[in-house]
């Protein structure tokens, strides 16, 4: 693909209304037929779970194609966050591939098996249950789309909050191979393969594989390991074979190896016993805890079939299985003592089945569909207070089994040619059976951790299961006002499943009825914890005009968020001597809140044949705002501090805008194609947590640059970027047991900060055929 169609693309970035293709200007240089060929086409998604044009589609979606995601550098998933308004993706605190998503104020930040995810990860229409090993690194991907705002009814349970689509690349009934080679910053190397073969006139196979390496920010001063490496290994296979022109089978399997060493974090106090000065680069450490080593191993297949029944039906089913383990010593403290050290293993896998119908009949189009997941998550971590009690670990073994199903219906009737409706609904239940064990041990680590300790004492042991159901509608009505506009009104609500809490401490139940006993149902009761919902409401207005070189989103949006999951932990002594030994989790549904906000995003061509024949001047932006407010919080102590409390990982305001530039140019005595393009990102301030604190980030922008040169035919492309040009410093994720906590835990003072990149640069190759 030529870089004059990828240009075009960049204005998906910013615009939900932007093309997925884009046509190649003519070789002849006529201004007037290049420029006609760089009209604007629609959009085709999957939001609904059948493919539509984005115009028409009531819903907020931004969605990123693979090329343009290429040539801004974007590296991980995490980086889709700075250019999507009310939209927080971050890497987790103490880890480097576990993903913490929010999305118009909705998500989850503890990865812990027993808490639900808010916003939901899809690969390739396959849910990923937990948040481990779901930081994707963006290679062989066709798009990604980000939905804003409940998806209950077409993706069911755990996108309460909205759901992000990663859609790898499809196999080409032609070779195919490309290839990319990186050299940057911090001895960054990297190198990435993508091939695709037809066997026959029916039968394609492909593959990807790719190697990601990177020293590290800074240096772990105790171990002297480099902090903030990346050590990354992955690879996707993928077969599809046509049986018949109207039945299709796809199978594809992916695996992940990340080595990378343990992220350790920044601590933002000095050390309250040793004295341990505050280090002066944010990216060093003094973490000590080496018991086991960083790693993250995952993967997973899937079959998907597709059966075109006749012009009305057709019928896709998806099987999948996957798998993830992940080893990390997060040392809270990061310091070499065992102040508060956590050595933590998780293990997760799942089976899910999912059949769609989909139909298109006169004025009637929609989806029919049915749902099962059968998965298991287990967390086990020490928490080593040597400083406290020496020798003392508080092991807490949490197994949480999930066994789902659903039967979702969506139909659109086209009352009009510009008038329809849209009315979905779908019924979820949902059985969870936990177990919660805690013990307490002296003699150092436990047996998952190499010890072989002394037991002293069981704090927890719970089994219990529960069933949820939930019924979550969705009513739209739209109208095309023209055929390159669309106003819509929206009603969908959605759903984060329940649970038990994974750090509750049984025999710090409280005796609810006060008679002097406490019972097992008031142990389970204060064990479980309900769904939280939302009710959502939104108007939105979506248009393209001027032939394509103006289009943009509106929307603005209400939701009543109502029993919202509040997880907290208080510190218990269990041996009377006035310090915090040990922590229990109290998770309740003891919130509630409005959220409303608007976004618009757009792209607009600005100028045209300023310099040359061919030259384009494009630019994007985004542009989000939230007003997320507790109307009721009621903490450990049973007070409403609904007014001193508020919401994570949602700033008030999020902006991006981008300028690109694209012009001939011949290089060498070859022409090709010069492209330029800046990014600026912006972020308002952010709370960590829902009490603000000393981790909270004040508002933030950064600066990207890109330029890119490609030969005319497409094959040869030379790059360079640069990210976070002003070098700004800022915090991402953290750990505070010292301000943010009411029982502080050790005894240095944990508050520690991880970062976001530092200023880095990249060039590069890519050659494809």
């Amino acid at each position: 693909m030529s870089h004059t169609r990828k240009i075009a693309l960049i204005a998906l970035a910013a615009s939900s209304l932007m093309p997925m293709g884009y046509a190649v200007a003519q070789e002849d240089g006529d201004a007037a037929e290049a420029t006609q060929e760089r009209r604007f086409g629609p959009i085709t998604v999957t939001a609904q779970r059948r493919e539509e044009s984005l115009i028409d589609v009531p819903v907020s979606v931004s969605a990123f194609n693979g090329d343009l995601l290429s040539d801004l550098g974007v590296d991980d998933l995490t980086e889709v966050g700075k250019i999507t308004p009310n939209v927080t993706l971050e890497v987790s605190r103490g880890t480097n591939t576990t993903l913490t998503a929010f999305i118009r104020g909705v998500g989850q930040q503890d990865p812990v098996a027993g808490f639900e995810a808010g916003v939901g990860i899809y690969l390739d229409d396959v849910y990923l249950n937990r948040p481990q090993a779901a930081v994707l690194d963006v290679f062989d991907v066709e798009r990604i789309e980000v939905l804003r705002g409940p998806q209950g009814t077409l993706y069911g349970r755990n996108t309460i909050g909205g759901a992000v689509k990663y859609v790898t690349r499809g196999l080409s009934d032609d070779p195919e191979f490309r290839a990319r080679v990186a050299l940057g910053s911090y001895n960054q190397r990297e190198a990435i393969a993508t091939a695709s073969l037809p066997l026959t006139d029916t039968v394609r196979v492909g593959g990807s594989f790719a190697m990601m390496y990177r020293d590290g920010f800074g240096e772990n001063l105790i171990t002297g390991e480099d902090n903030y490496n990346k050590d990354l290994t992955a690879g996707r296979v993928s077969a599809e074979w046509d049986v018949t022109p109207d039945f299709q089978i796809r199978g594809s399997a992916d695996w992940l190896l990340d080595q990378s060493n343990a992220r350790q974090g920044h601590r933002l106090v000095v050390g309250q016993v040793t004295g341990a000065p505050i280090l002066d680069n944010v990216f060093d450490t003094r973490a000590g805890l080496d018991v086991i080593d960083q790693k993250v191993e995952g993967g997973g297949a899937s079959l998907v079939a597709d059966w075109t029944i006749n012009e009305t039906f057709s019928l896709k089913s998806i099987t999948a299985y996957r798998e993830d383990e992940s080893t990390t010593p997060i040392d809270f403290d990061s310091l070499p003592s065992g102040d508060l050290d956590v050595p933590a293993i998780y293990e997760n896998d799942q089976l899910s089945q999912e059949f769609l119908l989909n139909y298109d009949f006169d004025r009637f189009s929609g989806v029919a569909g049915v749902y099962y997941l059968d998965a298991n998550a287990s967390t086990v971590f020490d928490v080593f207070l040597d400083t406290l009690v020496p020798g003392f670990v508080a092991q807490t073994y949490g197994d949480v089994a999930t066994e789902t199903w659903a039967i979702f219906g969506d139909v659109t009737f086209d009352v009009t040619d510009k008038f329809a409706v849209t009315v979905g609904a779908r019924y979820t239940e949902d059985e969870r059976t936990s177990q919660v064990l805690r013990r307490s041990y002296v003699g150092g680590f436990s047996e998952f951790f190499g010890g072989s300790p002394t037991l002293i004492g069981t704090t927890s042991d719970f089994n219990g299961s529960e069933t949820f159901d939930a019924f979550t509608p969705r009513l739209s009505l739209s109208y095309k006002v023209t055929d390159d506009s669309n106003v819509y009104a929206t009603y969908s609500q959605g759903f984060k499943g329940g649970s038990f809490d994974p750090r509750g401490q049984t025999t710090a139940a409280p005796d609810f009825d006060q008679d002097g006993t406490v019972t097992e149902q008031e142990i389970f009761d204060f064990m479980q914890f309900d769904p939280e919902t939302v009710d959502s409401f939104e108007v939105g207005y979506k248009a393209s005009q001027y032939d394509g070189r103006l289009n943009y989103a509106l929307a603005a949006f209400f939701n009543d968020y109502t029993d919202v999951q509040i997880p907290g932990s208080a510190g218990v002594d269990t041996d009377g001597d006035g310090q915090a030994d040990n922590f229990t989790g109290v998770t309740t549904n003891a919130g509630a809140a409005t959220i409303w906000g608007i976004e618009f995003e757009g792209s607009a061509t600005l100028a045209e044949q300023m310099f040359n024949d061919d030259d384009l001047l494009l630019t994007t932006w985004s542009l989000g705002y939230i007003n997320a407010e507790y109307d009721e919080f009621i903490d450990t102590f049973g007070n409403d501090v609904a007014d001193q409390r508020v919401f994570q990982n949602t700033p008030e305001w999020t902006a991006s805008g981008q300028l690109a530039y694209e012009t001939p140019f011949n290089f060498a005595n070859h022409d090709g194609t010069l492209l330029f393009n800046t990014l600026v990102s912006y972020r308002s301030e952010t709370s960590q947590f829902e009490i603000p604190g000393p981790l909270d980030q004040d508002a933030l922008t950064l600066i990207d640059l890109n330029v890119r040169w490609e030969t005319e035919n497409g094959r040869w492309g030379f790059f360079a970027n640069g990210k976070n040009l002003t070098d700004e410093e800022y915090i991402v994720a953290g750990y505070d047991f010292l301000v943010n906590t009411t029982s502080p835990l050790g005894l240095e003072g944990t508050l520690t900060g991880f970062y976001g990149d530092p200023r880095t640069f990249t060039v590069g190759v890519d050659y494809s055929y």
